[in-house]
């Protein structure tokens, strides 16, 4: 019988225990399926402001004003007034050319225009006489008086055609003395004294020389497309050269193409730079210092509250206490932030850590 009682309460304990962790397991329970219901999820409203940041983009400085000078008649250098490095003053004289031939081209228009001068004047001479003569009634035909008129006018035309044949020759003699367009530097001189220079065939092959506006220089930067959009003309901009290490110079954008190459996708930008000191040189690569600041004020977030998924980039907004996907275009991102563009308004509620996992309805506390 002491038997039978033990088997008893051991029953009894057993059962008593299962009922325990039964009863452990179901509180248990219940206390993750509230908290997996009700996450506490830390939330903020998102504020709109002006991203600024920078970027290093290369350029190439050339002269304000550049020209190749070739020569316009076929012609011998004979003789060079400047060198490679002279600084000269527009109109200055820089080369002599001799052209034999041209000198008896202007001999022979001269020798045509005298002659119909010459025809014309007894031409005009004989018209005279004849018109005179038949205000005398009867006294000349008008027959005659006509013929007379038409050759004086036919002459006069002659005469005004060799006039202009001569006035052209002693212009192609003007461009026997090449003369400087502009103050500059002459930059490249590529032919001696007695070379032959033409504009057409072996002696076209090279300029004469090359002359450089150096005192303002232009410096070109090509933008890439996303980018253009944060210059405006007149903006100041800092670059460097690393010829010249530690040393910073600016400029003002000048003028933007409006359009982009085809090939790159940029914009090209030009930076006009006074240089007064002499020290920045044609050729040289730049390293720019680009202004990255929205004209405009935009929604910035930090990157924890985008999302992105097949579907595309999302942030979580709380309605009501429950989340709802609101999609979303990312802009730039700087320093753990990033601009986002969407249907947002500053009175909504994002969460600060966006998950692909949290669905749509979710219940936050």
């Amino acid at each position: 019988m002491k038997h039978n009682l033990l088997k008893i309460l051991s029953a009894v304990g057993l059962l008593a225990y299962l009922t325990g962790c039964q009863s452990a397991a179901e509180e248990n329970s219940t206390k993750v399926a509230v908290v997996t219901a009700s996450p506490a999820m830390e939330t903020f409203a998102p504020s709109k402001q002006k991203l600024t940041n920078k970027m290093q983009i290369p350029g190439e400085i050339s002269g304000f004003q550049q020209v190749e000078i070739y020569a316009k008649v076929s012609s011998y250098v004979r003789a060079l007034k400047v060198d490679i490095g002279s600084r000269v003053q527009a109109g200055q004289l820089l080369a002599v050319l001799e052209a034999p031939e041209l000198s008896s081209q202007l001999s022979a228009a001269k020798s045509r225009l005298k002659s119909q001068e010459a025809i014309y004047m007894a031409t005009k001479s004989t018209y005279d006489r004849l018109f005179e003569t038949s205000k005398v009634e009867g006294t000349v035909a008008r027959l005659d008086l006509e013929v007379a008129e038409a050759k004086k006018n036919a002459d006069f035309a002659q005469f005004q055609a060799a006039k202009s044949a001569y006035a052209e020759v002693q212009n192609l003699l003007n461009y026997l003395e090449i003369r400087a367009p502009f103050d500059g530097v002459i930059a490249t001189r590529n032919v001696n004294q007695g070379a032959y220079v033409g504009p057409a065939g072996r002696g076209s092959e090279m300029p004469i020389m090359t002359i450089q506006q150096q005192s303002k220089l232009r410096l070109a930067v090509a933008v890439p497309e996303q980018y253009a959009g944060f210059l405006a003309a007149d903006q100041p901009l800092q670059f460097t050269v690393k010829s010249l290490p530690g040393q910073q110079f600016s400029g003002k954008i000048a003028r933007k193409s409006g359009a982009l190459d085809s090939r790159f996708r940029s914009e090209r930008v030009e930076i006009d730079i006074t240089n007064t000191n002499n020290k920045l040189l044609p050729g040289m690569v730049a390293e720019v210092e680009l202004p990255l600041t929205s004209q405009d004020s935009t929604f910035v977030v930090p990157k924890t509250a985008v999302f992105t998924s097949g579907e595309g980039s999302f942030v979580i907004a709380v309605v009501d206490n429950k989340t709802n996907r609101v999609p979303v275009q990312k802009g730039r991102s700087i320093d753990g932030q990033v601009e986002i563009f969407g249907n947002l308004n500053p009175t909504m509620q994002l969460l600060s850590k966006a998950d692909e996992e949290i669905a749509d309805g979710t219940t936050v506390k």
